[in-house]
């Protein structure tokens, strides 16, 4: 186990040899993952991955965003493991290496997104029985913020804390909302077009980085496309108008119910995000601040200037940063 000092000193230099690491102390600790199932709403088969230790009292529950498998988040696993969390990540229906609901496996696609805030609920009970945690603790990015946030409105006495990294409460969409309410709205409502990959969309491509809008950092992005590019049954295209549907409809009740979240929340935005909207994240914000006024103050959204959307694989630098300030407001619960 790496001192948590000489860990975090490696987070502002791990770039600059990422291709020794990856193929080091990161392959060496991938390959000692434990993966498993369970069985999610409407029997969906759902994977799930998890890094353990006897010693370990803390507890690192993880949602990921859209199109992402845990095939993806080696380095985050490493990182929070070797600062004494166990740490369980799952691939959400529809992705990644949990089943597809539909013919075509690359459309992103749920029938209620409530079953994915269900299968969350199932994969939390199981990791918080592994042992009796002292400290129980949630990350979240992009859509599984959404998936988490729809789950502290149910259980919020679940984790000590949570963080939102890039939260999906709303979807950067090439027109206004209005004009893209209206068009999902008729889709949703034609079941010859509902679950249909929603317009300018399509199956999954390789961007090459010069054009990406996920990450700064070239070593990650590489990694990730190899991942994707490898192994075809990870790749996941553009989302079905229904799945916009449901997505627009839970970013406008948490935005709505912001306040209602008990659980102490910290906020990350990136202020170059492509991905989601980050009106519909300072919205949130508001909301909360407003309802929770005379309680602890949460100081958010914690803004990550120059990052794009995909803060925990940006370049060392932002980074570091993002990973100590989560570590900062974890040990503050």
């Amino acid at each position: 186990m790496l001192p948590p000092d000489t860990l975090k000193a490696s987070w502002l230099e791990r770039e600059a040899e990422y291709s020794a690491f990856v193929n080091g102390p990161l392959l060496d600790f991938w390959n000692r993952r434990d993966e498993r199932t369970f069985q999610g709403a409407d029997d969906v088969t759902i994977r799930y991955v998890q890094f353990t230790d006897p010693a370990h009292d803390k507890v690192l529950v993880i949602s990921s965003g859209r199109s992402e498998s845990y095939v993806k988040y080696p380095e985050v696993l490493y990182d929070f493991f070797h600062l004494g969390f166990d740490v369980f990540i799952m691939d959400h229906r529809g992705q990644g290496l949990s089943g597809r609901m539909l013919d075509d496996p690359q459309k992103g696609h749920v029938e209620r997104f409530d079953d994915y805030i269900d299968d969350f609920s199932q994969f939390t009970k199981i990791a918080l029985a592994e042992k009796d945690y002292a400290y129980r603790y949630a990350l979240a990015h992009s859509m599984g913020s959404a998936i988490l946030g729809g789950y502290l409105l149910r259980e919020p006495d679940t984790f000590r804390a949570a963080v939102l990294c890039a939260p999906m409460f709303g979807i950067n969409l090439p027109m206004p909302m209005w004009l893209a309410n209206m068009i999902v709205n008729r889709a949703d409502k034609r079941p010859s077009e509902r679950n249909e990959y929603a317009v300018s969309t399509g199956k999954w491509q390789p961007l090459p980085f010069l054009i990406n809008m996920l990450t700064h950092s070239y070593p990650r992005y590489r990694r990730y496309l190899r991942c994707y590019a490898d192994y075809p049954a990870l790749r996941l295209g553009g989302p079905t108008y229904h799945w916009l549907r449901e997505s627009i409809d839970i970013g406008q009740k948490i935005i709505a119910r912001a306040g209602e979240i008990n659980t102490p929340l910290m906020v990350l935005m990136a202020s170059e995000d492509k991905v989601v909207d980050n009106r519909e994240l300072l919205a949130f914000c508001e909301n909360r601040r407003k309802a929770r006024t005379g309680q602890e103050e949460e100081h958010m959204p914690l803004t990550f200037e120059g990052a794009y959307h995909e803060i925990l694989f940006e370049e060392d630098a932002l980074r570091a940063v993002a990973l100590n300030a989560i570590c900062h407001f974890f040990g503050l619960h």
